[in-house]
């Protein structure tokens, strides 16, 4: 494994450490200061006369970028999670003998600590004076060359470790993350929700249409199905008497991976008894203001060469969508025959046979989708495309249902839910024929389910927003692999050929 001329000659000088007495993977720090904090407690040093403060002493610790070795003294910067410190390092201002014996065997990618005082370079460079030096870590794996960096992407994702040492704004990006999701949980928190954990292994494949991935409960001796989504243990929490619950998890889905879909990603449900999707509008709105006022972002963010307007929110059915913003005429969306008529005459390949609902979808998905730049909300979903959700008291024909889009991506789905055994037994029972006509991502009968609601279910709404998506919407990220640390990737050989050495 560790083969390579270069790793070697690391593997050398860590040698010569211990042979000098140093430990090379010493566990001893005395770090007391931050990069970051060692910049905002300094910013005065600039101003002294002599522009140097010998009375303050701190010990950093940090990973070296940079190493410039000049015979009696060296430049070295060092970077831990707050920021990139110089650090100059003279032989006269250590112990007798120990830069001469330690200059050649640190080397960039090691990891020291350093205790000294502020000073400014004649550059004007803020840095520290070295007096003492230890070695916490050596690195024996070489980093990437500096100016080229970690350019392939392929090899980013699967050696994450390394694209974060060697690109702080990755590091950035998953500092927004992980802020997204503690204030989203802070937020449905302050507004009453209780956080609540379902299972991640379901007896049944449910709570939305996708092909499950299959694993196996030894000590039950039966198959069980990762989570599609929590919805429908949610809402049995609501007919238990919870009024507002949310649940942020992983979800599983078996199907393709594309730039906004992998096959593991996080949302965040929640489910608000005594409410409609008209209400869940108006806290979705209420969440995006909550966001971007503690994230200190503006509004408006640049995503590739367009904006979003996070703050220009507007609604608009989805029938009406097709005409309004995709451009189809009014007679080709309403009639089964004239939408495949329509679809056929624009080169659209859809399956056979589909109902009218699912044709409006696939309307929608070809030209309307990719149009909505600023968050748009969709509403009035066919019923025959949304399973779960309630039928509109005005027209039966659509449900109470909204999607969220922006920059051309679903970001959240909300309805009001349906507590309606009846129906929604009808629903599960026409979702089972689909599957045997061959829908493969239809959903499952879930007797448990229709029990649970004829207890009586209070009227409900229900949303899920993806935190992937919105992150990438945040960070002008184009790949959902972006925004996951360990996105899911193809086997190399080596992955292969263990695999089947474990199977043998």
């Amino acid at each position: 494994m560790f083969e390579n001329k270069y790793i070697q000659q690391r593997i050398e000088k860590a040698d010569k450490l211990r042979e000098l007495g140093y430990n090379p993977y010493s566990n001893d720090s005395k770090r007391d200061t931050t990069i970051g904090k060692f910049f905002n407690v300094n910013s005065d040093v600039e101003t002294l006369e002599n522009q140097r403060a010998e009375h303050r002493h701190y010990t950093v610790a940090g990973r070296i970028k940079f190493y410039r070795n000049m015979g009696k003294a060296s430049f070295l910067k060092i970077e831990d999670e707050s920021g990139l410190l110089q650090i100059y390092v003279a032989r006269d201002n250590l112990e007798d003998g120990f830069y001469n014996e330690i200059k050649k065997l640190i080397e960039v990618g090691d990891i020291i600590e350093v205790k000294g005082y502020p000073f400014v370079t004649q550059k004007g460079e803020l840095s520290l004076h070295v007096n003492h030096l230890t070695i916490l870590t050596k690195a024996i794996s070489p980093l990437p060359e500096k100016y080229h960096g970690l350019a392939d992407k392929e090899l980013r994702y699967r050696q994450r470790y390394l694209d974060l040492i060697m690109n702080s704004e990755v590091r950035k990006t998953f500092h927004i993350r992980s802020k997204v999701i503690s204030l989203t949980r802070r937020f449905f928190e302050d507004k009453g929700f209780l956080e609540v954990e379902t299972p991640m292994m379901h007896p049944i494949a449910g709570g939305a249409n996708a092909k499950p991935f299959t694993t196996r409960h030894n000590a039950l001796g039966v198959d069980r199905y990762l989570r599609i989504a929590p919805e429908l243990y949610l809402k049995r929490l609501i007919v238990g008497g919870f009024e507002a619950v949310f649940e942020i998890n992983r979800n599983f889905r078996n199907e393709g991976m594309d730039a906004t879909h992998n096959p593991e990603f996080t949302s965040i449900e929640f489910y608000w008894a005594y409410k409609t999707y008209r209400d869940l509008i108006e806290i979705t709105k209420e969440y995006f203001e909550y966001l971007f006022e503690h994230l200190d972002l503006p509004t408006t963010l640049p995503y590739g060469n367009i904006e979003i307007n996070f703050a220009n929110f507007t609604e608009i059915g989805l029938v009406e969508s097709l005409t309004t913003i995709g451009g189809v005429p009014s007679d080709s969306c309403n009639d089964i025959n004239s939408i495949y008529a329509y679809l056929k005459e624009h080169n659209v390949q859809v399956k056979p046979n589909l109902n009218l609902g699912q044709l409006q979808g696939e309307l929608f998905d070809e030209y309307v989708e990719g149009k909505l730049i600023d968050p748009t909300f969709i509403t009035d979903y066919p019923v025959e495309i949304s399973p779960l959700a309630r039928r509109s008291d005005d027209n039966h024909q659509v449900t109470e249902r909204f999607e969220l889009f922006m920059a051309g991506k679903e970001i959240a789905n909300a309805f009001s839910e349906l507590n309606d055994p009846l129906d929604q037994l009808s629903r599960f029972e026409g979702q089972m024929d689909a599957k045997d006509a061959g829908d493969d991502e239809a959903h499952e009968m879930d007797a448990d389910f229709v029990n649970a609601l004829s207890y009586g279910m209070a009227p409900t709404a229900g949303q899920g927003i993806g935190i992937d998506r919105l992150v990438m919407m945040l960070t002008n990220q184009h790949s959902i692999r972006d925004v996951l640390l360990f996105p899911a990737m193809k086997p190399i050989a080596q992955e292969i050929d263990l695999h089947a050495d474990i199977e043998k």
